[in-house]
Protein backbone atom coordinates (compact mmCIF):
# COMPACT_ATOMS: atom_id res chain seq x y z
CA UNK A 1 0.00 0.00 0.00
CA UNK A 2 1.18 3.48 -0.52
CA UNK A 3 1.97 5.87 2.16
CA UNK A 4 0.17 9.18 1.85
CA UNK A 5 1.79 12.55 1.83
CA UNK A 6 1.59 14.54 4.73
CA UNK A 7 -0.88 17.39 3.15
CA UNK A 8 -3.14 17.73 0.00
CA UNK A 9 -0.86 17.69 -3.65
CA UNK A 10 -3.06 19.83 -5.76
CA UNK A 11 -2.78 17.81 -9.67
CA UNK A 12 -4.00 19.19 -12.72
CA UNK A 13 -4.86 16.49 -15.62
CA UNK A 14 -3.78 17.22 -19.41
CA UNK A 15 -5.02 14.28 -21.89
CA UNK A 16 -7.07 14.45 -25.23
CA UNK A 17 -8.23 11.12 -24.52
CA UNK A 18 -11.44 11.59 -22.42
CA UNK A 19 -11.33 7.83 -21.12
CA UNK A 20 -7.58 8.11 -20.61
CA UNK A 21 -8.12 11.37 -18.25
CA UNK A 22 -11.15 10.03 -16.47
CA UNK A 23 -9.25 6.60 -15.88
CA UNK A 24 -6.81 8.80 -14.61
CA UNK A 25 -9.13 10.83 -12.64
CA UNK A 26 -10.26 8.23 -10.61
CA UNK A 27 -7.17 6.75 -9.86
CA UNK A 28 -6.25 9.83 -8.45
CA UNK A 29 -9.12 10.68 -6.55
CA UNK A 30 -9.41 7.72 -4.79
CA UNK A 31 -6.35 9.00 -2.73
CA UNK A 32 -6.76 10.91 0.24
CA UNK A 33 -3.54 13.10 -0.39
CA UNK A 34 -4.34 14.04 -3.83
CA UNK A 35 -7.19 16.66 -5.26
CA UNK A 36 -7.74 17.37 -8.83
CA UNK A 37 -7.94 21.06 -8.97
CA UNK A 38 -8.40 21.08 -13.02
CA UNK A 39 -8.14 19.31 -16.14
CA UNK A 40 -8.18 19.86 -19.95
CA UNK A 41 -8.01 17.53 -23.10
CA UNK A 42 -6.46 21.17 -25.38
CA UNK A 43 -2.53 22.10 -24.64
CA UNK A 44 -3.56 25.60 -26.03
CA UNK A 45 -6.21 25.96 -23.20
CA UNK A 46 -4.17 23.63 -20.24
CA UNK A 47 -1.43 26.41 -19.93
CA UNK A 48 -3.23 29.68 -18.74
CA UNK A 49 -5.67 26.77 -16.62
CA UNK A 50 -2.22 25.50 -14.94
CA UNK A 51 -0.52 29.01 -14.86
CA UNK A 52 -4.14 30.27 -12.94
CA UNK A 53 -4.32 26.82 -10.78
CA UNK A 54 -0.92 26.93 -9.79
CA UNK A 55 -1.11 23.15 -9.57
CA UNK A 56 1.81 21.48 -7.32
CA UNK A 57 2.13 18.70 -10.03
CA UNK A 58 0.32 19.12 -13.80
CA UNK A 59 0.42 15.62 -15.30
CA UNK A 60 0.78 16.38 -18.83
CA UNK A 61 0.24 13.68 -22.21
CA UNK A 62 3.19 13.80 -24.43
CA UNK A 63 1.11 14.34 -28.03
CA UNK A 64 -2.32 16.18 -28.06
CA UNK A 65 -3.90 17.44 -31.60
CA UNK A 66 -2.74 21.26 -30.86
CA UNK A 67 0.66 20.70 -29.47
CA UNK A 68 2.40 18.82 -26.89
CA UNK A 69 2.87 18.34 -22.71
CA UNK A 70 6.35 19.35 -23.34
CA UNK A 71 5.72 22.74 -24.79
CA UNK A 72 3.14 23.35 -22.03
CA UNK A 73 5.74 22.35 -19.31
CA UNK A 74 8.27 24.68 -21.22
CA UNK A 75 5.41 27.91 -21.07
CA UNK A 76 4.50 26.98 -17.23
CA UNK A 77 7.78 26.74 -16.05
CA UNK A 78 8.57 29.55 -17.69
CA UNK A 79 5.66 31.13 -16.20
CA UNK A 80 5.89 29.84 -12.65
CA UNK A 81 9.14 27.56 -11.49
CA UNK A 82 7.82 26.29 -8.56
CA UNK A 83 4.71 24.18 -10.47
CA UNK A 84 6.42 21.01 -11.30
CA UNK A 85 5.75 18.50 -14.48
CA UNK A 86 5.09 14.99 -15.47
CA UNK A 87 5.29 14.35 -18.50
CA UNK A 88 3.17 10.88 -19.29
CA UNK A 89 3.25 9.39 -22.52
CA UNK A 90 2.96 6.18 -25.13
CA UNK A 91 6.39 7.41 -26.77
CA UNK A 92 9.40 5.87 -25.73
CA UNK A 93 11.24 8.52 -27.35
CA UNK A 94 15.00 9.57 -26.71
CA UNK A 95 14.32 13.02 -28.95
CA UNK A 96 10.93 13.47 -26.65
CA UNK A 97 12.92 12.51 -23.64
CA UNK A 98 15.87 15.29 -24.12
CA UNK A 99 13.15 17.78 -24.94
CA UNK A 100 11.30 17.27 -21.87
CA UNK A 101 14.02 17.82 -19.17
CA UNK A 102 15.60 20.83 -21.49
CA UNK A 103 11.89 22.15 -21.07
CA UNK A 104 11.86 21.22 -17.02
CA UNK A 105 9.85 18.56 -16.77
CA UNK A 106 10.32 16.39 -13.42
CA UNK A 107 9.05 13.48 -14.98
CA UNK A 108 9.09 11.18 -17.71
CA UNK A 109 6.97 8.20 -17.46
CA UNK A 110 5.45 5.56 -20.10
CA UNK A 111 1.52 5.21 -20.07
CA UNK A 112 2.28 1.37 -19.39
CA UNK A 113 3.22 2.78 -15.58
CA UNK A 114 1.20 0.71 -12.47
CA UNK A 115 -1.10 3.01 -11.55
CA UNK A 116 0.32 2.79 -7.90
CA UNK A 117 3.73 3.58 -9.04
CA UNK A 118 2.15 6.55 -11.33
CA UNK A 119 0.42 7.74 -7.83
CA UNK A 120 4.23 7.51 -5.83
CA UNK A 121 5.89 9.26 -8.96
CA UNK A 122 3.61 12.19 -8.40
CA UNK A 123 4.16 12.09 -4.43
CA UNK A 124 8.23 12.10 -5.40
CA UNK A 125 7.67 14.95 -7.39
CA UNK A 126 5.95 17.25 -5.60
CA UNK A 127 8.02 16.14 -2.34
CA UNK A 128 11.03 18.25 -4.82
CA UNK A 129 12.27 14.61 -6.98
CA UNK A 130 12.63 13.15 -9.84
CA UNK A 131 10.85 10.31 -11.61
CA UNK A 132 12.88 9.61 -15.11
CA UNK A 133 14.84 6.56 -14.89
CA UNK A 134 18.47 7.06 -14.61
CA UNK A 135 19.15 4.64 -17.79
CA UNK A 136 17.26 7.74 -19.49
CA UNK A 137 18.89 9.90 -17.83
CA UNK A 138 22.28 8.85 -19.02
CA UNK A 139 21.22 8.93 -22.90
CA UNK A 140 20.73 12.18 -22.56
CA UNK A 141 23.97 12.92 -21.09
CA UNK A 142 25.73 11.00 -23.86
CA UNK A 143 23.67 13.10 -26.36
CA UNK A 144 25.24 16.46 -24.57
CA UNK A 145 28.96 14.97 -24.37
CA UNK A 146 28.18 13.54 -28.42
CA UNK A 147 31.39 14.74 -30.39
CA UNK A 148 28.95 16.24 -33.27
CA UNK A 149 28.44 19.17 -30.67
CA UNK A 150 30.30 20.57 -27.69
CA UNK A 151 28.60 20.12 -24.46
CA UNK A 152 29.24 22.48 -22.41
CA UNK A 153 27.81 24.95 -25.67
CA UNK A 154 25.15 22.51 -25.96
CA UNK A 155 24.13 22.64 -21.80
CA UNK A 156 24.97 26.19 -20.75
CA UNK A 157 22.95 27.09 -23.41
CA UNK A 158 20.06 26.13 -22.34
CA UNK A 159 20.58 27.97 -18.87
CA UNK A 160 19.42 31.63 -18.21
CA UNK A 161 22.20 34.40 -17.02
CA UNK A 162 20.64 33.44 -13.77
CA UNK A 163 20.48 29.72 -13.87
CA UNK A 164 24.28 29.68 -14.92
CA UNK A 165 25.47 32.05 -12.14
CA UNK A 166 23.49 29.26 -9.14
CA UNK A 167 24.77 26.76 -10.98
CA UNK A 168 28.54 28.05 -10.23
CA UNK A 169 28.01 28.82 -6.76
CA UNK A 170 26.69 25.38 -6.53
CA UNK A 171 29.71 24.22 -7.96
CA UNK A 172 31.77 26.19 -5.34
CA UNK A 173 29.51 24.18 -2.61
CA UNK A 174 27.14 26.89 -1.55
CA UNK A 175 23.63 26.19 0.14
CA UNK A 176 20.43 27.86 -1.13
CA UNK A 177 20.85 29.99 1.94
CA UNK A 178 24.55 31.36 1.13
CA UNK A 179 23.34 31.50 -2.70
CA UNK A 180 20.04 33.78 -1.22
CA UNK A 181 23.07 36.18 0.57
CA UNK A 182 24.96 36.16 -2.53
CA UNK A 183 22.17 36.92 -5.14
CA UNK A 184 20.23 39.19 -3.32
CA UNK A 185 17.21 36.74 -3.58
CA UNK A 186 14.64 34.74 -1.33
CA UNK A 187 15.78 31.59 -0.53
CA UNK A 188 12.87 30.21 -2.32
CA UNK A 189 13.09 31.65 -5.30
CA UNK A 190 16.68 30.09 -5.14
CA UNK A 191 14.89 26.88 -4.38
CA UNK A 192 12.82 27.21 -7.73
CA UNK A 193 15.46 28.01 -9.33
CA UNK A 194 17.87 25.04 -8.77
CA UNK A 195 14.79 22.84 -9.15
CA UNK A 196 14.16 24.05 -12.73
CA UNK A 197 18.40 24.35 -13.08
CA UNK A 198 18.59 20.55 -12.23
CA UNK A 199 15.75 19.37 -14.76
CA UNK A 200 17.50 21.27 -17.03
CA UNK A 201 21.09 19.69 -16.64
CA UNK A 202 19.04 16.50 -16.56
CA UNK A 203 20.11 15.68 -12.78
CA UNK A 204 18.16 14.50 -9.33
CA UNK A 205 21.08 15.87 -7.19
CA UNK A 206 22.56 18.97 -7.03
CA UNK A 207 25.74 17.14 -6.23
CA UNK A 208 25.90 15.75 -9.85
CA UNK A 209 24.79 19.04 -10.58
CA UNK A 210 28.57 20.32 -9.10
CA UNK A 211 30.21 17.67 -10.88
CA UNK A 212 28.85 18.67 -14.66
CA UNK A 213 29.02 22.48 -13.30
CA UNK A 214 32.88 21.71 -12.68
CA UNK A 215 33.28 19.69 -16.07
CA UNK A 216 30.96 22.61 -18.13
CA UNK A 217 32.88 25.67 -16.31
CA UNK A 218 36.93 24.04 -16.40
CA UNK A 219 38.41 25.33 -18.79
Amino acid sequence: MTQPHDRTIRVYLLDDHELVRRGLHDLLSAEDDLEIVGESGSAVRAVPDIIRLRPDVAVLDGRLPDGSGIEVCRDVRAADPSIRALILTSYDDDEALFSAIMAGADGYVLKQIAGTDLVDGIRSIAGGRSLIDPSLVTKVMERLRSPQRDPRETTLAQLTDQERRILELITEGMTNRQIAQTMYLAEKTVKNYVTTLLAKLGVERRTQAAVLGAKLFDS
